[in-house]
C-alpha cells in the first residue's frame, strides 16, 4: 500500500509485510516512527552532482556557462565560467587611434550602443581637455536616455519570456520600436549607432526631429500602461519572482555589482546624480533615482520597469532645454589625433550599470591603454553568492533576472 505522501510502501514478502521508508524528510521520519510493522528507517544514500548549464543552452540568453553543484534540486555552490565570446577588444583598442576605437567599444554592450560610444568619447575628450558644444552635450544626453529606454524594453519583454509568458514581449517590442524610429533616423543604424564622435557628434539631427522625438516619448509614456498593468501584479509572475534570487546589499557592495540590480537591493548608487557628467548636474530634482528594498528578482523587473518611466521624464527634460539651444553640435579636429601623455578613468551610468574606461597614453594617435570596466561582467560574479541554497527550478528566474549580455562580460 502506498503512503498518501509516497514515502512508505507495503510489500507482501511471503513472510509477511514490512514498512520500507524511501523518504529523506520530516514527513518520511514520521510515517516510519507511527509504522508498527516498520523496520528501523533508513535513509537513501545521495551524492553530490556536478551540472553544467551551457554555454549553449535556452536558460543562459547567451554562450554563458554555469557549473552547478546540486544535492536533489537545491543548488548548493556555483560557478559563473565566461570568456566564450571574448573577442580581446581591450587589445584591439590599442591599435586603433582615437577615431576606430569608438566602433570597437560601441558593441560590447549591443543593447546599450550609444552609452558605450559616449563613454570612451568623455574619456578622450578629457585627455585632450576639449570643451564640447552645448547643444552636442543635451543631444547626447537625450539619445542616451533614449537609448537607456530601448535596453530596458528589451529586458522587460524578455524576462516573463523566459518564465513563460508569452505576451508582454509583444507590447515591449511595440514601444521599442516607436523610440527605434527616431534613434535610427538621427544615426542611420538600429543597433550600432555610431553618432558620437571625438568632440560632440556626427552631425545635427533632422530638422523636425526634436518635436517626433517629443511625440515618440509621450506615446511610449501612454502605452507602457498596458505592459505595465499586464505583469507587474501579475499573481503567477509574483509566484514566480517575489521572494526569489534575493541579492543582499552587502553581497551588492562586495562584488561590484551596480546600475538597477544593485538599487533594487536598496543601494541607492547612480552616477547621474553622484558623479554627474554631461550636464546631469543642471537637471536638479528631474533625475530620479528608483531605488527597491527587497533585493530579489521582482524588485529587480520593478526597478526596471519604473526606470522607463524616469527616461522618459528626463528625456522630456532634454528636450525643454534644447528648444532654447542653437549652435554646432561637434568640435573640428585635426586629421591625426593625440592624445597627450596621461591617463584618465571616465565611468557612465550606462543602462545595465557602470561602464568605465581607463585610458593610458603616451601621446601616440592610439592608446597605450585602455581598460574597459563592464557592468554585466561584475554583476554576474554575484551569481557565486545568489544562487546557492535556490532550487533549479528557480534558476531561470534568478539567472534573467540579472539583466546581463554576454558580450558585456566577455569583452
Amino acid at each position: 500500500m502506498t503512503h498518501p505522501d509516497g514515502v512508505t510502501s507495503d510489500r507482501d514478502t511471503g513472510a509477511g509485510r514490512r514498512s520500507v521508508t524511501v523518504g529523506i524528510g520530516a514527513g518520511a521520519a514520521e510515517v516510519a516512527a507511527s509504522t508498527a510493522v516498520a523496520d528501523a528507517g533508513t535513509d537513501l544514500p545521495t551524492a553530490e552532482m556536478t551540472l553544467n548549464i551551457g554555454p549553449q543552452h535556452p536558460s543562459t540568453h547567451g554562450v554563458l556557462r554555469l557549473r552547478l553543484t546540486l544535492d536533489g534540486e537545491r543548488v548548493v555552490a556555483a560557478r559563473p565560467i565566461v570568456g566564450y565570446m571574448h573577442r580581446g577588444a581591450e587589445k584591439l583598442f590599442e591599435v586603433r587611434d582615437y577615431r576606430q576605437i569608438t566602433v570597437l567599444a560601441n558593441r560590447h554592450d549591443w543593447l546599450s550602443a550609444f552609452s558605450n560610444e559616449l563613454g570612451v568619447v568623455l574619456a578622450v575628450e578629457r585627455m585632450l581637455g576639449m570643451e564640447v558644444p552645448e547643444r552636442a552635450t543635451w543631444l547626447r544626453m537625450l539619445l542616451a536616455e533614449l537609448n537607456r529606454v530601448l535596453n530596458h524594453l528589451m529586458f522587460l519583454g524578455s524576462y516573463p519570456l523566459e518564465i513563460g509568458a508569452i505576451t508582454p514581449v509583444f507590447y515591449a517590442f511595440r514601444e521599442r520600436e516607436t523610440i527605434q524610429a527616431v534613434m535610427e533616423e538621427a544615426a542611420g543604424g538600429r543597433m550600432h549607432f555610431m553618432f558620437n564622435r571625438v568632440g560632440g557628434l556626427k552631425e545635427e539631427v533632422p530638422a523636425g526631429w526634436t518635436g517626433r522625438v517629443r511625440r515618440a516619448v509621450a506615446e511610449v509614456r501612454r502605452k507602457m500602461a498596458d505592459l505595465d498593468q499586464l505583469i507587474r501584479t501579475n499573481e503567477i509572475f509574483l509566484a514566480r519572482t517575489r521572494g526569489v534570487g534575493v541579492l543582499g546589499a552587502d553581497d551588492v557592495r562586495a562584488y561590484g555589482v551596480s546600475g538597477p540590480i544593485a538599487r533594487a537591493s536598496g543601494v541607492p548608487l547612480d552616477l547621474r546624480l553622484d558623479d554627474p557628467y554631461l550636464a546631469y548636474a543642471e537637471l536638479g530634482d528631474a533625475v530620479r533615482v528608483v531605488v527597491g528594498t527587497a533585493g530579489d528578482c521582482h524588485s529587480r523587473f520593478t526597478c526596471l520597469l519604473d526606470e522607463v518611466y524616469a527616461s522618459l521624464d528626463l528625456a522630456d527634460a532634454c528636450l525643454d532645454r534644447l528648444a532654447d539651444l542653437r549652435g554646432p553640435v561637434n568640435v573640428r579636429l585635426p586629421k591625426t589625433v593625440k592624445a597627450p601623455e596621461g591617463h584618465t578613468y571616465c565611468w557612465t551610468e550606462n543602462p545595465l550599470g557602470i561602464n568605465g574606461y581607463f585610458l593610458v597614453s603616451h601621446g601616440e594617435k592610439t592608446p597605450w591603454r585602455l581598460k574597459l570596466r563592464s557592468a554585466s561582467f561584475n554583476n554576474i560574479q554575484a551569481l557565486q553568492v545568489l544562487l546557492p541554497g535556490t532550487l533549479l527550478p528557480d534558476l531561470v528566474a534568478i539567472l534573467g533576472s540579472m539583466f546581463f549580455v554576454v558580450g558585456d562580460i566577455d569583452k
